[in-house]
C-alpha cells in the first residue's frame, strides 16, 4: 500500500460552512477501516475545532493553528511546536482596534483589512512571526511554522514517510501541505491557483470531493495517479538523444546483470543516490561488502560480525534512515535462509508503514539462488520496489525474477543478459540487434513497452569523489606514471596527479615532448587514471600541439581544472 496516511484540511475541504456532512463522515469511517492513518489539519483552534465537529475523534492526529499544535485525540495529549506571541503584541492589536482577534495557544488571527496594522505591530514589537492568509483571515505563526511542519511532526511520531502521504485541500494555507505531500489533491472549489499546482482536482467539491477521493483510495490506492506524479520519478541516465529515462518510483522488479567489473556497482550507487536524494528510504544486501562507505546509510555487519534482523528492522523504523546489511560473515550456503527471514521482516514493516520503499539485493544469485525450489523462498503475489543485482539472470530463482519487468544490461555481453531475461520472462527476444555498448552504457528493456534503449548511465558522485581523492592524491603504485624521456634518461614516478603535475612542470622539453609524441599522457589517463573524459582532451592536444610549454600548460590545466577545484 502506497499511501498509508491521509491528511485533509477542515474548512472548504471535508467541511462546508463549517459542518461536516454525514456523507463525508462515512467516508472517512470508511477510510479510518482501511487501516490507514488519518490526520486532520486545520487553521482553527482546537477547543473551537472540537465543539462544532464531535467526531474529531475519527482522525489518530490533529494538527490546529496551523501547524502549531499537535493533539492526539485518544490521549488528549497536546503539544505545541511554537510558543504564543508576548502579551505585549497581543495587547497592541486590541489598542489598534484590531477587531475580530482570535488568541490561541501559538496563533494569533484576524481578519482583512487588518493586516497592515497586524504587520506594523509585528515590527513594533520587535518579534519573529510570519503572517499567513487564508481566504480573508491573517494568521500570525512562529517563523516556519505550518501545516506541512506540522504534518510532518505527526508523520515522525508515527514513524511514517512524507512519500506515503496523499493530503487533500482548498486554499492558501494547504499549498505547503500539499507541496509536501506525496500526492496532492484539491476539491473542486479550491482556489484556481492552487488547482494548477496538485496531481488531482476532483470533480465535486466540499465533501463530496474528499469521499470520490477516498472511493478512488480505496479502489486502487490511487494507481490511477501514478503517471502524474512525475515529480518523484527516479532518473537513470540519459537516452542517446539527450532526455532523461526515468522510472516511476512505484513498480514491479528491476533486475540488473552484467559482468563483474562492468559497471554493476556504479549504476546501483547512482540509484542509490537518487533515491537519497529524493527520500525514499532504501534496505541494501551487501554481500561483498561495496558499499560499507556509501555516504547517507547505516552499515550493519561486516566480515566478522553477522548482521542481526532486530538491529536492521530497529534502524528502518525511521523512515529518514537507509541501511545497508552486509552479510559477508553469512557462510554463503546459509544466505538463502537468511535472505527469506529478512525479507519477511522487511515486508511486514513496508505492511505496516509503507517503507522501506525498495530494497536492493546485490549478489542476488547467492541469496536468492536458481538452485533453490521455488517453494523455499516465500515471495508475495504483490511483491515490487526491489531491485536484483547478478552476473548472469538465469542465476537467480525465477520466483523472483516473475515479479520484475525490467531488465538492465551492461558489459560486453548484453544480447546474453538480454537473452536470458526473455526465456526467464517467457518472451521473444527483441527485434533490434543488442550490441556491445561502451563503458557507462547500458541496454534498458522495459518488457511491456517494446525494444530495449541504450543509456548513457550518469556517474554517482560518490564515486567520483572517491575517485577524484584516490587519483589526485593517493598512491597508485604500479599504475603510476613513469617520466623516463628519450633513451630512458630518466626514472621518475609520478603515483598520483599532483606528483604528475610537480614533475611536469620541472622535467626538460625533450622530456616532455618524448611522452607527448606518444600519446603516453592520454593513454595513462585512460586506463590507468580511468579518466576518459581526460584522456579524450589531452589526446586532442597530443595531436594538436608541439610547443613544449603551451601543450604542458594545457595539459596540466585540465588536470586542475578537473581534480584541484571543490568537489
Amino acid at each position: 500500500m502506497r499511501y498509508q496516511v491521509v491528511a485533509l484540511d477542515y474548512d472548504g475541504t471535508i467541511a462546508h460552512h463549517g459542518r461536516v456532512s454525514e456523507e463525508t463522515i462515512e467516508s472517512l469511517r470508511q477510510l479510518k477501516a482501511s487501516k490507514r492513518k488519518i490526520i486532520l489539519v486545520t487553521g482553527r483552534e482546537l477547543d473551537e475545532l472540537k465543539s462544532i465537529f464531535p467526531e474529531h475523534l475519527l482522525f489518530d492526529r490533529i494538527v490546529a493553528e496551523n501547524g502549531a499544535l499537535i493533539y492526539n485525540p485518544a490521549t488528549l495529549e497536546e503539544r505545541l511546536l511554537g510558543e504564543r506571541p508576548p502579551e505585549s503584541f497581543i495587547n497592541d492589536l486590541k489598542k489598534q482596534n484590531v477587531m475580530p482577534l482570535s488568541v490561541g495557544r501559538v496563533i494569533v488571527a484576524t481578519w482583512e483589512p487588518h493586516q497592515n496594522t497586524v504587520l506594523e505591530s509585528i515590527k513594533r514589537s520587535g518579534i519573529e512571526r510570519q503572517v499567513i492568509f487564508n481566504k480573508g483571515a491573517v494568521m500570525v505563526l512562529p517563523a516556519g511554522i505550518n501545516k506541512a511542519k506540522g504534518l510532518s511532526s505527526v508523520l515522525k511520531e508515527l514513524n511514517y514517510s512524507m512519500h506515503n502521504v496523499v493530503a487533500i485541500g482548498d486554499a492558501e494555507n494547504d499549498s505547503a501541505m500539499l507541496q509536501a505531500a506525496e500526492c496532492a489533491v484539491v476539491v473542486q472549489n479550491a482556489l484556481p491557483a492552487l488547482k494548477k499546482t496538485v496531481d488531482w482536482v476532483t470533480n465535486g467539491d466540499h465533501g463530496d470531493g474528499v469521499t470520490e477521493m477516498i472511493n478512488q483510495l480505496l479502489k486502487d490506492d490511487l494507481h490511477v495517479l501514478d503517471e502524474k506524479l512525475e515529480k518523484h520519478y527516479l532518473n537513470f541516465g540519459k537516452k542517446f538523444d539527450g532526455d532523461e529515462y526515468k522510472i516511476g518510483p512505484y513498480r514491479l522488479g528491476i533486475l540488473l546483470a552484467g559482468e563483474s567489473g562492468g559497471g554493476k556497482t556504479t549504476l546501483t550507487t547512482f540509484f542509490l543516490e537518487t533515491l537519497i536524494a529524493k527520500k525514499y528510504q532504501f534496505c541494501l544486501v551487501d554481500p561483498e561488502g561495496d558499499y560499507s562507505e556509501l555516504q547517507g546509510a547505516v552499515t550493519i555487519g561486516d566480515a566478522t560480525h553477522l548482521p542481526v534482523i532486530e538491529e536492521i528492522m530497529n534502524l528502518l523504523t525511521n523512515p529518514l534512515q537507509n541501511v545497508v546489511v552486509n552479510t559477508l560473515a553469512i557462510p554463503l550456503n546459509d544466505r538463502p535462509e537468511f535472505f527469506n527471514s529478512l525479507l519477511a521482516a522487511l515486508l511486514e514493516l513496508r505492511k505496516s508503514f509503507g517503507h522501506p520503499h525498495w530494497f536492493i539485493f546485490d549478489e542476488a544469485h547467492h541469496l536468492i539462488p536458481k538452485a533453490a525450489t521455488k517453494s523455499f523462498f516465500n515471495i508475495p503475489r504483490d511483491l515490487n520496489n526491489f531491485m536484483l543485482v547478478t552476473t548472469e539472470p538465469e542465476l537467480i530463482n525465477p520466483a523472483i525474477v516473475s515479479h520484475t519487468d525490467l531488465a538492465i544490461a551492461i558489459g560486453k555481453e548484453p544480447e546474453n543478459i538480454i537473452n536470458q531475461y526473455a526465456r526467464l520472462k517467457k518472451n521473444s527476444m527483441p527485434d533490434i540487434p543488442i550490441k556491445e555498448l561502451n563503458k557507462g552504457e547500458a541496454w534498458i528493456w522495459e518488457i511491456d513497452k517494446g525494444d530495449p534503449i541504450p543509456v548513457r548511465i550518469e556517474k554517482p558522485a560518490q564515486l567520483m569523489q572517491r575517485h577524484k581523492k584516490k587519483y589526485a592524491t593517493g598512491d597508485m603504485q604500479d599504475n603510476s606514471f613513469y617520466f623516463k624521456g628519450p633513451g630512458n634518461k630518466l626514472n621518475l614516478k609520478a603515483n598520483n596527479l599532483m606528483l604528475f603535475i610537480q614533475m611536469a612542470e620541472g622535467v626538460d622539453d625533450d622530456t616532455w615532448i618524448y611522452h607527448l609524441g606518444k600519446k603516453e599522457y592520454s593513454d595513462w589517463f585512460r586506463n590507468a587514471v580511468h579518466d576518459d573524459e581526460l584522456a579524450d582532451a589531452t589526446e586532442k592536444i597530443e595531436e594538436q600541439e608541439t610547443d613544449p610549454a603551451r601543450s604542458k600548460e594545457r595539459v596540466l590545466n585540465l588536470i586542475k581544472e578537473k581534480y584541484t577545484a571543490p568537489a
